[in-house]
């Protein structure tokens, strides 16, 4: 505001109306979050349907599914991060401003923090952060399922695991290992991070 000339009034307005957009914003992303998890779940549901559902179906219909349930949390993980940026300034907002109005005591310096997050947007948290508290909240459970359906699949096709596991030339031992290998980072991450909550 150094620039302008504003009147009290006129930076109470531009405020509220801020805090307006940023809390709609906020729905808006909160709404594409539960949107990527709906399109998750039922697209798990109908290849666990498809799979389980039909003699002939081939097994790595799942390992479809749990590659694409990777591809929903690497989508959702990338609205998660904006989500928490706009979190971020919302929450600002409400302890700052509000606060003030309030007389709650404010932090002091929730005017530069605002400032800097409008000026230069970055997300509070990382793609990694964010895949593992994605993680950890939806996909666990849709990774579980796929997997767990993949290798029930795999054992009702009778004779030995490792015969009935495999995909075209590839073996099927070779399949397992990759199927953890490609699985266990993304259990592990869900781990690694836990949010910190701002008050």
């Amino acid at each position: 505001m150094k620039d302008m000339d504003l009147d009290p009034r006129d930076t109470t307005t531009a405020l509220v109306h801020l805090y307006r957009g940023e809390l709609q914003r906020m729905v808006t992303y909160r709404v594409r979050l539960d949107t990527t998890t709906n399109w998750a779940i039922g697209t798990a549901a109908g290849l666990i349907s498809f799979a389980l559902g039909h003699d002939g179906a081939p097994h790595f219909v799942l390992v479809l599914g749990l590659l694409m349930g990777l591809v929903f949390v690497w989508i959702e993980a990338r609205r998660f991060q904006v989500f928490e940026m706009i979190r971020l300034r919302v929450r600002l907002l409400e302890r700052g401003f509000y606060g003030d109005v309030l007389d709650l005591h404010p932090p002091v310096e929730w005017e530069a923090e605002l400032g800097e997050s409008l000026r230069r947007p970055k997300a509070p948290v990382s793609l990694l952060q964010a895949m593992s508290v994605r993680m950890r909240r939806n996909y666990l459970w849709v990774i579980g399922l796929l997997y767990a359906a993949w290798l029930l699949k795999i054992h009702l096709q009778g004779g030995s695991f490792f015969e009935a596991a495999h995909i075209g030339p590839l073996p099927g031992p070779w399949v397992v290992a990759a199927s953890i290998v490609l699985v266990a980072p993304f259990v592990a991450l869900a781990f690694v991070y836990r949010a910190r909550e701002r008050g």
